[in-house]
């Protein structure tokens, strides 16, 4: 299918520091004539670089899908990722599967989508949002200005396992966030 003229365009980062570390994602998304259409960022707790690469992705896939905007264009600055998506390199890592198969999922509700890899340089908006987001889920102050309006703001949440469910009593998480569960004697 030819480019569509009315299409999104979402530079998209995600990383953790020490990989597995504190981790997070920024999505910048523009419209074809270059207005800024949003500015996402979220803190997603200790995970791998690739896990932040692909929540970074499927971010940008659902703003686009929630938004009913049928054209998408993603560009990233993780090879793999692209390379995985793209069907060049397969994809190993059992979580890392899931993601791919999530992306995938909602690649399929786009009329048009495109990825391309680019050098971290040529992503930087996108990079400062992920590092705000893991600065402040990290409890850090970020050096940068720009905000992490999605991010979690705290890291620990009490709770109880009540039938093998865990039931948190002191917050809440969007579904879908990854959490790293610590036993407490």
């Amino acid at each position: 299918m030819p480019t569509p003229e009315n299409f999104w365009i979402a530079h998209t980062d995600g990383g953790a520091r020490g990989n597995p570390g504190p981790a997070g994602y920024g999505i910048v998304i523009h419209d074809a004539q270059g207005k800024k259409v949003a500015s996402l960022s979220q803190y997603l707790g200790h995970q791998t670089n690739n896990f932040a690469e692909y929540q970074a992705l499927i971010g940008a896939l659902e703003y686009a899908v929630e938004h009913k905007h049928p054209a998408l264009k993603v560009i990233s600055d993780s090879e793999l990722m692209v390379r995985q998506i793209k069907g060049i390199y397969k994809v190993k890592e059992p979580v890392l599967r899931d993601l791919h198969g999530r992306a995938k999922e909602l690649i399929s509700k786009l009329a048009w989508f495109q990825i391309e890899h680019v050098l971290r340089g040529h992503n930087r908006e996108a990079d400062e949002l992920a590092n705000a987001a893991m600065d402040k889920g990290s409890g850090r102050t970020s050096s940068s200005s720009l905000p992490a309006p999605n991010a979690i703001p705290r890291q620990e949440f009490n709770g109880v396992v009540r039938a093998g469910k865990i039931e948190l009593l002191d917050g809440s998480l969007p579904d879908g966030t990854a959490v790293q569960v610590r036993v407490k004697r």
